[in-house]
C-alpha cells in the first residue's frame, strides 16, 4: 500500500533547484576547485574591511533599478543595485514610503563591495529575513 505524504508547495521547488545547483557545482572535482578558489579569494579580500548593514546605506531610486550606496573615505561610493541583489536571491519590494529587501532563505548573508575609486572595501551584512529602509533615506 502506498501512502501519500503532503509537502508544502510554497518554495519547495525553488529550494530543490538551489540544492540541485549546489550538488552539480560541488559534486564535480573541477568545478568544486574553482568554487573553493573563489571562496578563499573572497575571504582573503574581506580581511580588514569595514562592516556595514543594509540600514547604513542611502537609496538612489532610478525607476527600474534601485541603487544602494555607502560613502567611502575617499568621497566616492560603494554601491550595489537591485539587479545584483536579485541575482543573490533577494527580493526587493517598494511602496511610496519604504523599500523592503527580503531573503528567499532565512540565513543572514554578506557581500564584499569595492569602492568605485580606491582600493578600500566594505562587507555589507543583510538581515536574515526582512530589512526595510524609508524612501527618504536619500543622498
Amino acid at each position: 500500500m502506498q501512502t501519500e505524504t503532503s509537502y508544502p508547495e510554497h518554495g519547495t521547488g525553488d529550494r530543490f533547484l538551489e540544492i540541485q545547483r549546489a550538488w552539480e557545482l560541488l559534486g564535480k572535482i573541477q568545478s568544486r576547485g574553482v568554487y573553493d578558489t573563489k571562496l578563499r579569494a573572497l575571504r582573503h579580500d574581506a580581511i580588514g574591511v569595514e562592516d556595514v548593514t543594509f540600514e547604513d546605506l542611502t537609496v538612489e531610486d532610478a525607476g527600474d533599478v534601485v541603487e544602494f550606496l555607502y560613502q567611502c573615505r575617499c568621497s566616492d561610493y560603494y554601491s550595489i543595485d537591485s539587479l545584483e541583489l536579485g541575482e543573490m536571491g533577494f527580493v526587493l519590494s517598494r511602496d511610496r514610503s519604504t523599500i523592503s529587501l527580503q531573503s528567499r532563505n532565512a540565513l543572514p548573508a554578506s557581500v564584499v563591495l569595492p569602492c568605485g575609486s580606491c582600493s578600500l572595501k566594505v562587507r555589507l551584512f543583510f538581515n536574515a529575513a526582512n530589512t526595510t529602509l524609508q524612501r527618504d533615506h536619500h543622498l
